[in-house]
């Protein structure tokens, strides 16, 4: 049974902040481009990195010792201890000042923004907004939110949401790729992620309750930041908003789609039946 969630005592985390620096190298760099589907090459000092690289940088690192059941660290630390088993990355927003670039050495100072809690079709819901700020010698490069959220869990199947999602219009602009494990396994291991709902189908089907592995909901993020760059000539867009919708699972085709909107574009991933499992606003 899930402890009674104390709000007032969650909020007392509002305000702590966390620092941390890594290292842009290139076998980071090519190892994300070949995740993200594209060319590789041999990326030396000073070519720019993906735009979403700072997810793979300067990860918390803990012994195992310390982790939970789902491979997540322990609750509490930077993090509030929130009572609830199931945690996922429920979207955000991004501003891109400056690329990351092969040799930079960027930091990272992170904050907790807020802690407010729901009551939805699946229960408790209680969401803790993170603020990031990344900086380069050359200034600021990155600024984010990032919305985390914590639910109960559930003793019922879970491939699809409470909600049908609508479907959108058909895209201008698509690309198709495969969920399969070893995509979503290469993310992880960019990422230093331990959550097993990416690579553990045993934990993932039985003690969760979903059909299958569940692709990162970063990984969707990155592949809408980077068609948005390309389809506006490799510029990334001032703001970047993102939205989960509903799992994406392993093992089928799920497609990247854009539609033009005036000054910047609305954005999508979509599974192989075409329902929307995240959704995203790029303004330029």
């Amino acid at each position: 049974m899930t402890d009674k969630i104390d709000l007032d005592h969650l909020r007392q985390w509002i305000g702590r902040s966390t620092e941390a620096s890594d290292t842009v190298t290139a076998q980071l760099v090519k190892g994300l481009r070949a995740t993200l589907f594209q060319e590789i090459g041999e990326p030396r000092s000073g070519d720019a990195a993906p735009f979403t690289t700072h997810w793979c940088l300067a990860q918390p690192v803990f012994p195992m010792s310390e982790l939970g059941p789902d491979g997540h660290p322990a609750r509490g630390g930077f993090l509030p201890p929130v009572p609830l088993p199931r945690r996922m990355w429920a979207g955000g927003e991004l501003q891109f000042a400056d690329a990351l670039r092969v040799g930079d050495e960027p930091k990272r100072i992170s904050r907790i923004a807020d802690v407010t809690m729901k009551t939805g079709s699946t229960g408790t819901l209680c969401f803790v907004a993170v603020s990031h700020e990344v900086t380069t010698p050359r200034g600021i490069a990155i600024r984010e939110r990032q919305d985390i959220v914590y639910r109960e869990m559930s003793t019922t199947p879970q491939a699809a949401p409470a909600k049908p999602v609508a479907a959108p219009p058909a895209g201008q602009h698509r690309e198709a790729h495969i969920s399969d494990p070893v995509l979503l396994f290469r993310y992880s291991a960019l990422t230093f992620n331990g959550h097993r709902i990416h690579y553990d189908r045993d934990y993932v089907t039985k003690v969760e309750g979903y059909p299958g592995l569940i692709f990162h909901g970063p990984l969707q993020a990155s592949f809408l930041v980077e068609l948005a760059a390309k389809l506006r000539g490799g510029q990334p867009p001032k703001k970047f908003s993102y939205r989960g919708l509903q799992p994406l699972f392993e093992g089928s085709e799920f497609s990247i789609n854009a539609n033009d909107n005036g000054d910047g574009m609305e954005l999508w991933i979509a599974n192989a039946e075409g329902q929307p499992t995240m959704k995203a606003t790029a303004i330029w």
